[in-house]
C-alpha cells in the first residue's frame, strides 16, 4: 500500500504582507500598468488633434487644478469616513472620466477644451484619493517591517509602470493614444473592485471632532511644527513642478523632433522605472540610519533627465540617465515614507498626507502651464537646463535644515512627538496618538500571519514617486 503523498504546504506570506497591504499593493499595481501609459497617452492625443506644446500643458495643468482645491477637503474627508470607501469612490469617477476621454479620442473628435474637462475630473478623484490611500497604506504595517514593506509596494508598482510605459509607448504607436485611455479606465475598474474588499473591521473608532476647519487646523498644527517635514515639502512644491513640466510637455516634443516619437519616449520611462524597482530592492535589504540625510542626498541625480533632454541625448544614453535617476528617487521615498509612518500618529496621516502633497502639487499647474511659454520666451533647451538647476540648489538648501540631517530611524516603539535626531531620546507619544503601535487597517501583528492569502497608488507619496507619477495617483 502506497503512502499519499503528503499535501503541499502553502508558501506563508511575510509578516508585513497582511490581508490589507496586500489588496492595496495588487490594487497599485493595476493602476500602475494603466497610469504609466495614460500620462504618454494624454500627451500624443493633445498633440494628434492638433495642439502645440502650450496645449499639451493646459490639458496636463487642467488635472492639476482640481487636485489642489479638493486636496485638503479629501485629507479631512479621509480621517473622518472609512478610507477604502473614499478610495473606491474615487477610483470609480476616475474609471468614467478617463473611458470617456478614451472615446472622444477614439472618435477622432477630441477638441481641447473637453480634453481639459476630462482631465479635471481625474484630478478631482485624485484629490479624494492620495490621502486617504496614503493613510491606509501607511497604517497597514508595524514599525519594525515598514521600511521593507514600502520597498515592496514600491517595487510592485515601479515594476508595474516598466511594462505599463512600454506597453503605453508601443500600443500609442500602433493603434493611437484612444486605446492607451481605454486600458487605463478598465485598470481604474480593476483597482476600485480590488480595494472594495479591504477588511477594515480591525479600524479603532476615529471621534468626528468639533468641525472640519478644526481637523484641518489640527492637521496643520502636526504638519508646521515639524521642519523636516515642512522643508522638503517645499523643496519638492518646485522639484516636483519642474519635473512635472519636463516629463509631461517637454518630453514628448523632444521625442517628436529628435527621438523618434512616442516608442523611445516610452522606452526611456520604463528605464527610469526600471532604476526604481533597483532602488526598492536596494531597499529591502537596505535601512539607513539617517534617513532623511541619505533620501535627500538621493534626490540630487533627479536633475539629469532635464539635462539629458537639454542637450538632447541618444536614446540609450537617456534610458541611462533615466534609470540611474529612478534608482536614486526611490530611495528617497521609501525613506520618505517610513518617516512618517514613524513620527506621524496614525489618526492624522491623511491629513498631513494631504498638507504634504498640496504643497508638494501647488506648483504644477503653474509649471505646466508656463512650459509653452518658457519654451517660447527662453528657448526649449534653457527651460530644461533651468530645471536641473532649480533641482540642484533646492535639494542642497533642504540639506542645511539640522533635523533633515539628523532624523534617525527608530526600529519600534510608539509615535514620537518629534523626530528623533542624533544625540537625542525619542519623546513620548504625542497627543492623541495610542501608547502602542495598534494594528489598524490590516495591520500585521508580529505573530505570523495566518489569515488567507488575497491577491495600491499615493504617494505616498510625501514627494514619493508612486502610480506613474513623481507623486502618488490613484
Amino acid at each position: 500500500m502506497t503512502t499519499p503523498p503528503a499535501p503541499r504546504s502553502r508558501p506563508r506570506r511575510p509578516q508585513w504582507a497582511g490581508r490589507n497591504y496586500t489588496l492595496l499593493t495588487a490594487a497599485a499595481v493595476a493602476t500602475g500598468l494603466g497610469n504609466a501609459g495614460a500620462l504618454i497617452a494624454a500627451a500624443f492625443a493633445v498633440l494628434d488633434a492638433g495642439g502645440d506644446s502650450g496645449d499639451v500643458g493646459l490639458v496636463a495643468a487642467a488635472r492639476m487644478v482640481p487636485l489642489v482645491v479638493f486636496l485638503l477637503i479629501g485629507g479631512a474627508l479621509a480621517d473622518r469616513l472609512p478610507r477604502h470607501r473614499v478610495m473606491v469612490a474615487a477610483n470609480a469617477l476616475n474609471c468614467l472620466s478617463q473611458a470617456a476621454f478614451a472615446a472622444l479620442v477614439l472618435s477622432g473628435e477630441a477638441q481641447l477644451w473637453q480634453m481639459a474637462l476630462l482631465s479635471a475630473i481625474g484630478g478631482t478623484g485624485h484629490a479624494f484619493f492620495s490621502p486617504a490611500a496614503e493613510g491606509m497604506l501607511l497604517s497597514s504595517v508595524t514599525s519594525e517591517q515598514a521600511g521593507r514593506a514600502f520597498a515592496f509596494f514600491r517595487i510592485g508598482v515601479n515594476g508595474a509602470q516598466i511594462g505599463g510605459a512600454a506597453l503605453g509607448g508601443a500600443l500609442i504607436a500602433v493603434v493611437g493614444p484612444g486605446w492607451m485611455l481605454a486600458v487605463d479606465a478598465a485598470a481604474f475598474a480593476v483597482a476600485g473592485s480590488l480595494r472594495a474588499f479591504l477588511d477594515v473591521r480591525g479600524v479603532p473608532p476615529r471621534e468626528s471632532g468639533s468641525g472640519m476647519l478644526a481637523d484641518l487646523r489640527d492637521g496643520w498644527r502636526e504638519f508646521a511644527t515639524r521642519p523636516w517635514l515642512w522643508s522638503i515639502v517645499l523643496q519638492f512644491s518646485v522639484v516636483n513642478a519642474v519635473v512635472g513640466a519636463a516629463d509631461a510637455v517637454y518630453g514628448p516634443l523632444v521625442a517628436e523632433e529628435h527621438l523618434g516619437g512616442a516608442r523611445p519616449w516610452g522606452f526611456a520611462l520604463a528605464a527610469f522605472g526600471a532604476g526604481t524597482v533597483l532602488g526598492g530592492v536596494l531597499m529591502m535589504r537596505w535601512r539607513p540610519r539617517r534617513l532623511l540625510l541619505a533620501g535627500t542626498l538621493c534626490v540630487l541625480p533627479l536633475a539629469m533627465p532635464s539635462a539629458a533632454l537639454a542637450i538632447p541625448l541618444p536614446v540609450p544614453a537617456l534610458a541611462v540617465v533615466m534609470f540611474i535617476s529612478g534608482a536614486s528617487i526611490e530611495v528617497f521615498g521609501v525613506s520618505w515614507m517610513t518617516a512618517l509612518h514613524q513620527e506621524i500618529p496614525e489618526d492624522k496621516l491623511s491629513r498631513v498626507s494631504a498638507y504634504d502633497m498640496l504643497g508638494s502639487v501647488a506648483f504644477l499647474p503653474v509649471a505646466m502651464s508656463l512650459a509653452g511659454p518658457a519654451e517660447n520666451a527662453f528657448g526649449r533647451t534653457a527651460s530644461l537646463w533651468g530645471c536641473s538647476a532649480l533641482i540642484l540648489l533646492l535639494t542642497l538648501a533642504v540639506l542645511t535644515v539640522p533635523d533633515v540631517r539628523r532624523l534617525r530611524r527608530r526600529e519600534s516603539g510608539p509615535i514620537a512627538q518629534g523626530p528623533v535626531t542624533e544625540g537625542a531620546v525619542a519623546k513620548g507619544p504625542a497627543e492623541g496618538a495610542v501608547a502602542q503601535e495598534v494594528a489598524a487597517e490590516g495591520a500585521v501583528t508580529a505573530a505570523p500571519a495566518a489569515e488567507e492569502t488575497a491577491a495600491e497608488g499615493p504617494l505616498t507619496p510625501g514627494p514619493a514617486a508612486a502610480e506613474g507619477q513623481h507623486r502618488a495617483l490613484p
